[in-house]
């Protein structure tokens, strides 16, 4: 005979009356931290995109993330006023209504023209940067880079003067997915930039699958492409893979806290997929003590 706990039969009465346990939160809610979500390739409109929109609301109940990063592809399809309302307004109506912003990076699928849509929050540019307490965010356009936006970008972090510096767009510079690939050339031009400027973390899209990457040269690598589109077990083994996803939609939460890095990867279904706490890498031509 199967014997249950005490807290299993509350689980199981909790679920009767259609009351969800609480969402199992990875994160420390720190004071003055800077907390945000990251979605990728999310605006297809179907039910799974509203699914994930659904669990990032109940995660949003316990973890009160101020913004939302989405990496490009956006809105698949026509961009109708009635097709922004079904692709982005209406799976994320709760967030928005509580005063969350989303910041956009223009995806292969999307419209130059989003960078007009005021809940993207582009200011009208294919690539801009903005500023969370300590944390400097870039917003690029993959699609076309250009010398006068690589120009832009060697010039805004030279200034940038935070502490963390992370840089968000659309093509994976490093990925174990087989469909698309990294983009190799893209990483030639702009990873160098990277790394004389210290950036801290890269955040990518594109390839619809969660792959976290072993670091390279000192930064921190992530691929969520798969917020509303999905590719089903579309990764390789690689030891460079240090977690990867490829079975359900993803979204990420992310709390920066002084000098750490906290990230939790949850499934559509609320299933923790991937977690952990990175410590800031040192800055350029520092190699001993601590970061000042």
């Amino acid at each position: 005979m199967r014997r249950f706990t005490f807290l299993s039969v509350l689980a199981i009465l909790v679920v009767a009356r259609g009351q969800a346990p609480a969402p199992e939160l990875k994160l420390p809610v720190a004071a003055n931290s800077v907390r945000f979500a990251v979605i990728g390739d999310s605006g297809t409109g179907d039910r799974a995109q509203y699914e994930v929109g659904e669990q990032m609301a109940r995660y949003h109940a316990s973890f009160p993330f101020d913004f939302v990063l989405m990496m490009g592809d956006n809105i698949y399809g026509s961009e109708t006023p009635a097709d922004m309302k079904r692709k982005f307004e209406d799976p994320y109506k709760p967030l928005l209504d509580a005063g969350v912003k989303f910041y956009a990076c223009l995806g292969n699928h999307d419209n130059p023209n989003q960078r007009l849509y005021k809940p993207f929050n582009m200011g009208g540019q294919r690539f801009y940067s903005f500023k969370k307490g300590n944390v400097s965010f870039f917003a690029l356009d993959s699609n076309y880079m250009d010398p006068a936006e690589l120009e832009w970008l060697t010039t805004q972090l030279s200034q940038s003067g935070s502490a963390w510096n992370i840089c968000y767009f659309h093509h994976p510079l490093y990925t174990h997915a087989r469909f698309h690939g990294a983009d190799v050339d893209l990483r030639t031009r702009i990873e160098p930039i990277f790394e004389k400027a210290g950036v801290n973390v890269v955040l990518t899209g594109h390839q619809h699958v969660y792959e976290r990457i072993k670091p390279q040269n000192g930064i921190y690598y992530f691929v969520l492409g798969n917020s509303g589109e999905l590719r089903f077990h579309d990764l390789r083994p690689s030891p460079d893979t240090i977690k990867g996803f490829d079975t359900d939609r993803t979204f990420m939460l992310v709390e920066i806290a002084g000098d750490t890095f906290n990230f939790q990867t949850i499934s559509r279904t609320g299933q923790t997929v991937d977690s952990g706490a990175l410590p800031r890498q040192p800055k350029p031509n520092q190699t001993n003590g601590p970061i000042r």
